[in-house]
């Protein structure tokens, strides 16, 4: 199947010739692309930097155009704008001209659209940023990707009827052994029901436990502003967030994939392929709208 490819400065969209199932992959947080002027303005290395990056992922969605389903992938890094974060989320203790009352608690964690931190609760910048400069890379970056994201949705849903969102990312291996779930590979979040229909993370996480992956549900990670906002099954629209453990193909310290990358990235393109087989109900049972 031929594949197109639509890039910007701020994402990658690639789409099949033909879409053929319900379902869209996206994957916010594997951007690398580190702006000049955030590398000599941070008092970060790049390899700190890159600590809350989910490296890679974007390389488990490869395949996904060959599975009739169009793949999002950011370009730009989770440190310098977070699109998985609402466009209001300003931290005050970094950007000038923020009410400290409107934030809520992981913007005080340092964790809003504009991140402060990186993991470890490590400062990227050692003053403030103005208001003009968080503006200006939300309007250049955050609303580009979901104005694409939200377009692609409501296209998918036009033809099918409805629309699975895969929200992929990646958790440090310490994530899930802290929170008492050592075993888990990977966890599913749905808003603990809110965004997405029981029977579609059941099938979702049946696809993972084919290919020998232990799967949890909302714990530690239930979905964020992605899954918050989009979410919405009795519009048509479901959204899960999937978080794999970095532990199984990459050394997190020194962010390289471990010797078994590739193996464990055909593990998860099956993975791709599986859950793009859920949407095709959709696209069999919505034929009509599919021809349009």
């Amino acid at each position: 199947m031929a594949v197109q490819l639509r890039e910007t400065g701020v994402y990658r969209l690639w789409t099949p010739e033909r879409m053929t199932t319900a379902v869209i992959f996206a994957s916010p947080h594997s951007g690398r692309d580190y702006p000049p002027e955030m590398l000599a303005r941070s008092v970060l290395d790049l390899q700190r930097l890159r600590s809350s990056e989910d490296a890679f992922v974007d390389r488990f969605l490869e395949g996904a155009p060959r599975e009739g389903a169009a793949a999002l992938t950011a370009r730009l890094p989770r440190a310098w704008v977070d699109l998985n974060r609402d466009e209001t989320e300003l931290d005050p203790a970094l950007i000038e001209g923020v009410a400290r009352s409107a934030a809520g608690p992981r913007v005080l964690a340092g964790l809003g659209v504009i991140p402060r931190v990186v993991s470890a609760n490590r400062a990227i910048y050692s003053g403030k940023l103005t208001r003009e400069e968080a503006d200006m890379r939300i309007a250049t970056v955050w609303r580009p990707y979901h104005a694409t994201l939200a377009a692609l949705l409501r296209e998918v849903r036009g033809r099918f009827g409805r629309a699975i969102l895969i929200d992929l990312h990646s958790m440090p291996s310490e994530a899930v052994s802290g929170a008492g779930l050592r075993q888990a590979d990977v966890v599913l979040g749905d808003r603990y029901g809110a965004a997405a229909r029981p029977e579609t993370v059941a099938a979702i996480e049946a696809v993972f436990a084919r290919l020998g992956l232990r799967v949890a549900r909302n714990t530690p990670f239930a979905g964020a502003y992605v899954t918050q906002h989009y979410g919405r099954p009795a519009s048509g629209i479901e959204v899960v967030q999937v978080e794999v453990n970095r532990g199984l193909y990459m050394d997190e310290a020194a962010i390289r994939p471990l010797p078994q990358f590739e193996a464990f990235r055909a593990r998860m393109m099956r993975a791709v392929a599986g859950i793009a087989a859920i949407g095709r109900e959709s696209a069999t049972s919505h034929g009509s709208l599919a021809a349009e």
